[in-house]
């Protein structure tokens, strides 16, 4: 009788340090959030409260090659996309945040490459996400100005990421200033305008209007109309948002009870 006491008290435990993560985390702001799990057709669900689905286009597919569950969505194509439709939130916001793991299958092609892109009338930098033409390092723009980073990378400004390699990439705008994230770490702050240009536009990932796609995989892309602390961007690097990293964390769960039973 002890024994099976002392097996649910671990239980207990487990459950307590393994899943809070995910439950606790602070959804509010949240706008879409693809984990690109349970894709019908072209059609890919969007997992906030507001299902505002993304469409695949042009050879846009999805992969097994994911940081988290099964399935991520893979940009081989220069044509490729997914688009998200405008909707209200999606055309207020100031204050953001992009986040998603990024993997590179391919690098520069000499061409500016739309990684993803918020669009309002007029213009592509709500924000505008590319490679620079001479490498994979991150454009990270807003209008008016044209302002944010030139190439940065995981290291900082003028940098480069690795092929076939996931990184956290997670870009904060908070007012007059853009902070971006490589790994949950602080890779460098830029001033940006407090007020950027909005309005009607889609979410795209991929070809945009004026620019050929990146070539790459992107998983579990979320987007915050609020400026997340570095704390709540390394809980969602940890996967608190991702379906695929709860399974994750009840797999974890399962092989320690097995190991606990075993003895």
């Amino acid at each position: 009788m002890k024994i099976i006491v002392n097996m649910c008290l671990t239980l207990m435990f487990l459950v307590f340090i393994i899943l809070p993560s995910h439950s606790a985390f602070d959804k509010k702001g949240l706008l879409v959030l693809f984990t690109f799990e349970g894709a019908k057709g072209d059609t890919v669900p969007d997992m906030s409260d507001g299902k505002h689905d993304g469409i695949l286009k042009m050879n846009a597919k999805i992969t097994t090659t994911a940081k988290y569950g099964k399935s991520a969505l893979e940009i081989t194509d220069q044509n490729a996309s997914m688009e998200v439709a405008s909707f209200k939130e999606l055309e207020e916001y100031q204050d953001n945040t992009f986040l998603f793991w990024l993997y590179f299958t391919a690098g520069s092609n000499g061409a500016w490459s739309q990684i993803v892109v918020k669009l309002s009338p007029g213009n592509d930098r709500a924000p505008g996400i590319w490679i620079n033409p001479g490498g994979t390092g991150i454009h990270y723009r807003y209008n008016p100005g044209n302002m944010g980073f030139g190439r940065i990378g995981p290291n900082g400004e003028g940098g480069d990421f690795e092929l076939k390699t996931w990184y956290h990439i997670a870009g904060v705008k908070k007012g007059a200033q853009l902070t971006f994230y490589c790994n949950a770490e602080q890779k460098g702050q830029t001033a940006v305008p407090a007020a950027h240009q909005q309005g009607t536009g889609s979410l795209i990932v991929g070809k945009s209007p004026s620019y050929r796609a990146a070539t790459f995989i992107i998983d579990d892309l979320v987007v915050f109309n609020r400026a997340l602390t570095a704390d709540e961007v390394k809980q969602v690097m940890n996967g608190a948002l991702s379906t695929g990293a709860a399974v994750k964390a009840e797999g974890k769960l399962a092989s320690t009870w097995g190991d606990i039973k075993a003895h």
